[in-house]
């Protein structure tokens, strides 16, 4: 049984599930699997961290991105309030993600 969590979309897909498949296509252990699995979203955290941009042919590019300093408005009191400038993730599809994301309608079919 599986534990994704309808969305929007489609179905919310775990780590697990991620980890249980390719170890049983591969025919290694889960625990190796899953071990190789975090070591690796480790580094893209580090490099993330570092301010690195990170770009994997056709899947797509990582790159940390400056969210200027604005004001807002608080929308149940009306209140102003300063909201500092922010780093976060931005994330650029490569071009066979977008051919098969764009393609996911006809495989539903």
């Amino acid at each position: 049984m599986s534990s994704s969590i309808p969305s929007a979309l489609g179905k919310t897909t775990t780590k697990k599930e991620i980890v249980d498949r390719i170890a049983a296509e591969m025919n290694q252990p889960r625990a190796d699997v899953k071990r190789t699995i975090q070591a690796f979203l480790d580094e893209v955290i580090e490099e993330l961290g570092r301010g690195n941009r990170l770009e994997f042919r056709d899947f797509g590019v990582f790159e940390i991105r400056e969210r200027a300093a604005r004001r807002a408005q608080n929308p149940k009191t009306l209140e102003q309030v300063e909201v500092p400038a922010r780093k976060t993730v931005k994330f650029k599809t490569g071009r066979l993600m977008k051919v098969r994301v764009d393609g996911m309608e006809d495989d539903e079919g």
